[in-house]
């Protein structure tokens, strides 16, 4: 029982520190703070509790796993054996992020725009902008870019182009928030080939975390960023704004530009941000050799160690085991810094060496979903502003309390899979 009433009072925990942020402590939208937290409990006992949850994720497991298995066979294709991981390992060539991981972009971003081209993905983006601003009583500029993100991720501002110069503050802040906490599809291959092998639930879980986050984000968002202006979209079901490619082709050819653009961004991120963490660690590291003897510390200093003390209440929060709880949060610290990317690889050598239990693993599965970090800030940041340059003064307000918002929503995402997990009723048990 304790193990789900510490992550139960968690989640309450995280929204009041998310509304101490708050711009507004009267234009608080009740409404919809109690269909969320309705939403989540009831999605949660279905996922995890009930055997038709875990025979639809069951399905979906499979049906993604065996997607990204075949995506791969592009990889394959061009690389080689150094895209095969277990024939890269044999011959002594090793792990290859981009080959083996990160090349999956491509093959996923193609598959959405053909998804896109025939009219699929546009229909349920529709369906679930209208449910949901039906239920919650968000524009619908608000709820096409909330929804827009499981799918699309970086795109989603695309998605709401012609309404960004007109948004309110607070459906800014919605917007960066639901970017930042949450992943999208066309990345979902990179954290199923780095965790599938050890933890073969994980494409229902990281689906599964998806929807949990999506209505969290924006509850928080609002809490933090309370409407006090009249958006001129409320109300309206907002069309998705998408440039439709003449034929097939074409589709499948601007799908794996923009996939391309995000391997190299993506690419290009890591490369720069783990380097210079290197470096700044390095200078971090030295200072602690120091001072550690006169401080009596042993530990070796680095910056992911700092915030991971810092993440220390939190993770107590979320209900992971005591003995956890110091590698969790420096799998948070890691996030925060240097993105999930990492942190999911980290994640998964320690449960390939059996450093981390089982529903520790799960609980960060779930804390870890979403693009919550520095370099997201960044990214999404000089997206808004480069389509609505006007709104460059009302997108930097908002742009820190969106990205705490969206940290908290990652992590009360984890408390929900926390309060319904044990092991007798995980989501996925493997074969």
């Amino acid at each position: 029982m304790q193990q789900q009433m510490i992550p139960l009072g968690g989640i309450f925990v995280f929204t009041i520190l998310v509304w101490l942020f708050s711009r507004s402590f009267k234009a608080i939208n009740w409404r919809l703070i109690l269909w969320v937290f309705v939403f989540q409990f009831l999605f949660g006992w279905f996922v995890f509790r009930t055997s038709a949850g875990q025979d639809v994720f069951a399905g979906l497991n499979i049906a993604v796993i065996a997607t990204v298995d075949a995506a791969l066979e592009g990889p394959k294709f061009v690389f080689g054996s150094l895209a095969d991981t277990p024939a890269s390992f044999e011959n002594g060539v090793g792990f290859v992020l981009f080959t083996q991981g990160l090349a999956s972009i491509l093959v996923f971003s193609a598959l959405l725009a053909i998804l896109y081209h025939v009219g699929i993905m546009g229909l349920m983006l529709r369906i679930f902008s209208a449910v949901f601003s039906r239920l919650t009583k968000i524009s619908g500029a608000e709820s096409r870019a909330a929804t827009a993100n499981v799918f699309v991720g970086n795109e989603s501002l695309l998605a709401i182009r012609p309404c960004l110069p007109k948004l309110t503050r607070s459906e800014f802040g919605v917007v960066l928030t639901t970017c930042m906490a949450t992943i999208s599809a066309n990345v979902i291959g990179v954290y199923v080939g780095a965790l599938k092998a050890e933890l073969p639930s994980i494409a229902g879980h990281l689906v599964s975390a998806s929807i949990l986050s999506v209505p969290i984000a924006v509850m928080y968002a609002k809490l933090a960023i309370p409407e006090t202006e009249n958006p001129e979209t409320l109300g309206v079901n907002v069309a998705p704004h998408y440039d439709r490619e003449n034929n097939l082709i074409e589709a499948v050819l601007g799908g794996g530009e923009v996939g391309f653009k995000m391997l190299v961004g993506i690419t290009s991120m890591l490369v720069a941000v783990v380097g210079l963490l290197a470096i700044a660690n390095m200078i971090v590291g030295w200072c602690g050799d120091q001072l550690n003897p006169m401080l009596g510390w042993t530990e070796k200093w680095s910056i992911q160690t700092f915030f991971g003390y810092f993440f220390y209440p939190f993770v107590w929060l979320m209900g992971v085991p005591v003995q956890d709880i110091p590698v969790v949060a420096k799998l948070l610290g890691t996030r925060i810094i240097a993105t999930e990317v990492p942190a999911y690889y980290e994640l998964s050598g320690l449960i390939k060496s059996n450093s981390i239990d089982p529903r520790s693993a799960v609980i960060a599965s779930y804390a870890l979903c979403g693009f919550a970090h520095l370099p997201s800030l960044a990214i999404y940041v000089g997206g808004a502003t480069a389509l609505a340059p006007e709104r460059k003064s009302d997108i930097a307000a908002v742009a820190w309390r969106a990205l705490i918002a969206a940290t908290l929503a990652c992590l009360a995402t984890g408390c929900i899979a926390a309060v319904f997990f044990s092991g007798e009723t995980a989501l996925l048990k493997s074969s």
